[in-house]
């Protein structure tokens, strides 16, 4: 149940803590998304827009793919030792920044990227009956205006408009209690951004995006048989829930010294603090079988911190990149379920650009998240989980190229 939004993506993986995804490009990937200060080409569009200002004035276009890789899960615990599936996903991006229009040098920008997601299927029968699949799948289109203030200072604002598409199934096997849920839904947002370059090698920002509310529309089928009764209660109808895709605010600066190596931090604050429960709706109907997969489910889930730190060198042709992170979880122990067994994590990453000629360059990185072992001991719940899980890893590789026009 907890699914329909707590799901996994076309884009859909657990990068960041909870089911957030903030490498999108090439260079965020790269740099383990420290990138916000020191934002520049297409991507800023996305992750400072306000830093489009400094970009030359040319049309950048960057269209890039993201192979993301989920390892096995592995549980030991009272009930028995499970292992979840391996995911893999293939996740296209683009970007582009314009070259100055009128007179005060505005830009604008779009980017189309999956900001959230999550994909955790179990076949084992103790976690399938509550998690035998999540997943969910978000769009994010992300206008954006950028205009400069003064010689030093630039604002941005833009919308995020997020189409989302979730399935949730679990299967209890001997029972015969049985859910099967699809839902979809396009919900709106706004982003804002400020860039302070008070010298040619200093820069300093600030990143905000708002909440959105994924307010999923589908429809269910539920069957209730338990095998010491003959009686059969089932609902097949519309199902509804909300679930937040939550604010992110970033704070950042980047310096750049005379060698051409600029070193960035990152400051991040996810406010994970508005998921607290998750409850459907079927339609008003109420049986056995809506009232057991209908229950609203405590979440909980706490505000995190992430700190992100990333290094650039540039050379004639060639810019390398590196990065480091800290992500915390959200999700705390007494709510924590097998579809997001999600934990503190380190993150180390690598990658580089080449400059082709003076209209195209194209660029490769990679990303290591290694989740921390989490122990958990519930003691309440309809399906108490007392364990360890072990082995969480994501893996991500970017490619793409960049067009000046």
């Amino acid at each position: 149940m907890r699914s329909l939004v707590l799901l996994s993506a076309a884009a859909a993986t657990v990068m960041a803590g909870g089911y957030a995804i903030p490498e999108s490009s090439i260079n965020a990937t790269a740099l383990s998304a420290a990138y916000v200060a020191n934002a520049h080409g297409a991507d800023a569009a996305y992750y400072n827009p306000a830093a489009m200002v400094y970009n030359d004035d040319a049309n950048l276009l960057e269209v890039d793919a993201t192979y993301i890789g989920l390892s096995s899960i592995d549980f030991s615990g009272t009930t028995g030792d499970y292992s979840s599936k391996k995911e893999n996903f293939i996740i296209p991006t683009m970007h582009f920044s314009s070259k100055k229009l009128g007179e005060r040098g505005a830009r604008i920008g779009f980017s189309i990227v999956v900001p959230a997601g999550l994909s955790k299927r179990w076949e084992s029968a103790v976690p399938k009956s509550s998690a035998e699949e999540f997943t969910l799948q978000t769009v994010e289109l992300n206008p954006s205006l950028a205009v400069p203030l003064s010689d030093t200072v630039s604002m941005a604002a833009g919308f995020r408009i997020v189409n989302t598409h979730g399935v949730v199934k679990s299967n209890t096997g001997t029972s015969q209690i049985t859910r099967d849920l699809n839902g979809d839904s396009v919900d709106v947002g706004y982003n804002l951004a400020l860039n302070y370059r008070p010298q040619p090698n200093l820069s300093l920002a600030a990143t905000y995006r708002s909440k959105v509310d994924l307010t999923v529309v589908g429809n269910a089928t539920l069957n209730y048989l338990p095998s010491l009764s003959p009686s059969h209660v089932s609902y097949t109808g519309s199902a509804s829930v909300t679930v937040p895709a939550p604010a992110t605010l970033n704070i950042a600066a980047a310096y750049t010294f005379g060698s051409g190596t600029t070193l960035e931090a990152v400051y991040e604050k996810t406010f994970w603090s508005a998921y607290k429960s998750l409850d459907f709706d079927y339609d008003g109907t109420v049986n056995t079988a809506t009232l057991l997969f209908g229950a609203p489910i405590a979440k909980n889930w706490v505000n995190t911190d992430s700190y992100r730190l990333g290094l650039t060198q540039k050379y004639d042709k060639w810019t390398a990149m590196a990065g480091v992170a800290y992500d915390e979880t959200p999700v705390p122990n007494a709510t924590l379920g097998y579809e997001l067994p999600d934990s503190d994590a380190w993150i180390v990453s690598l990658g580089g650009r080449y400059k082709i000629d003076e209209s195209w360059n194209i660029g490769l990185a990679g990303l290591l998240d290694m989740k921390q072992n989490r122990e958990v001991h519930q003691s309440t719940g309809s399906n108490p989980i007392n364990g360890e899980f072990t082995k969480a890893r994501a893996y991500l590789v970017t490619a793409g190229i960049e067009y000046r026009f």
